[in-house]
């Protein structure tokens, strides 16, 4: 069984149809979303409806939950972002509004199936926590993450995609040329990001995963449309539209 697995979308609508005509064009039709569907860019409403009706089962993230309640930690830029995001999901038609707080607020922030674990952080913090490619250097932090997951972890958070192993290497999508087959040695496997790249790539990412192996994908996209979009909201940093140009 073939499955997409998604995430950090950041309201990255462009992103987010390439991703989905890629998948499409693959005949992949089961979907999970790692969350973070919303937060950054400029079309949080279409996105979550995106999500809804495309993907099978999907995570709450970071910046979900930042609208839903209040953010915390967050930069000056990030925060400005969410409070205009809460404003779009405010305003505008109540019906398809409160649809749209009512799927955000009954998102799980893990799920469990045979082998399997899927959050948005990381197995110990499934919201928050991050997990970069130095902490296979932090031993005793990548031990307690790989101590409550069974076999195989997919996440997302940083926007750095590639896999963890638990004899603390970090492999790149490219090292592996993209593809990574499963063996008897444990993996966290960080599936990139639809919205924001952050791995100096600026095309989008995801992953494929049937059986036996994991396949990185990534996908090109129109992003200079989404960094009009964002230089003309005054409450979106432009920033948030430079570095989508640089993959960073």
């Amino acid at each position: 069984m073939l499955r997409a697995i998604i995430s950090d979308i950041h309201g990255n609508l462009e992103a987010l149809e390439a991703v989905l005509a890629d998948i499409d064009r693959r005949e992949i039709s089961e979907i999970y979303c790692l969350g973070d569907i919303i937060g950054y860019g400029p079309n949080p409403r279409e996105c979550i409806d995106l999500v809804r009706k495309r993907c099978q089962k999907s995570l709450l993230g970071n910046h979900d939950q930042a609208a839903l309640f209040d953010p915390e930690g967050f930069n000056a830029g990030a925060e400005r972002a969410i409070f205009w995001t809460r404003r779009m999901l405010e305003t505008g038609d109540a019906s398809k509004n409160q649809d749209r707080w009512d799927f955000l607020g009954e998102l799980p922030r893990m799920i469990r199936e045979e082998k399997l674990l899927f959050v948005h952080g990381s197995a110990r913090n499934p919201l928050n926590e991050y997990v970069f490619p130095e902490d296979i250097y932090n031993q005793r932090k990548m031990e307690r993450i790989f101590g409550l997951v069974d076999q195989y972890c997919f996440q997302g958070h940083t926007h750095i995609p590639g896999i963890f192993t638990e004899s603390m290497n970090f492999l790149a999508p490219d090292e592996v040329d993209y593809v990574y087959d499963f063996g008897a040695e444990k993996f966290l496997v960080n599936v990139g990001s639809v919205g924001q790249p952050r791995d100096t790539d600026n095309r989008s990412s995801y992953i494929i995963l049937d059986d036996e192996k994991l396949t990185f994908c990534r996908v090109e996209y129109d992003f200079n449309a989404t960094a009009e979009k964002i230089y003309d909201i005054p409450d979106l940093d432009n920033f948030l539209g430079d570095r989508l140009r640089d993959g960073r």
